[in-house]
């Protein structure tokens, strides 16, 4: 009697498709696509992440690599006494004309929030004295 199926096991199917494969950027590209998005004007930088088939988030992290290997690269600029002090001269003179900007706000507030009272009172005391309202001059 012989077996409907021969002792030989077939060979797996072979897949059609390519395994696929991640891609790859070499940084002159990135720095090339970098500049390109950022010079582009605002309606034309989507073009540029469909052209190339990239997401705005990879642009994202290729910027800030590039910042971050700018900053490496970079020496340290020694710290300058007379610019710290200048620094700290600035911000003192900036914290006291933001506490004056804030307390004339203040002031400014409260004298609306009166102004308004006030004109709410002079439109009950009109109404009660039963007096036509003066019309309004343009």
């Amino acid at each position: 009697m012989t077996s409907p199926n021969p002792t030989t096991t077939p060979d797996p199917p072979v897949d059609p498709a390519p395994k696929p494969t991640r891609r790859t950027f070499t940084t002159e590209y990135r720095n090339n696509i970098l500049d390109e998005y950022n010079s582009a004007p605002h309606g034309e930088k989507s073009a540029v992440l469909r052209r190339e088939g990239l997401y705005q988030s990879q642009l994202r992290e290729w910027a800030q690599a590039r910042t971050t290997a700018a900053g490496k690269s970079r020496p340290k600029a020694a710290t300058n006494p007379d610019n710290d002090a200048a620094t700290r001269k600035e911000m003192a003179r900036l914290t006291r004309e933001n506490a004056r900007l804030a307390k004339q706000l203040t002031q400014t507030e409260a004298a609306l929030e009166i102004m308004g009272k006030l004109h709410v009172l002079l439109e009950s005391i009109s109404e009660s004295t039963d007096t036509p309202p003066l019309p309004k001059t343009p």
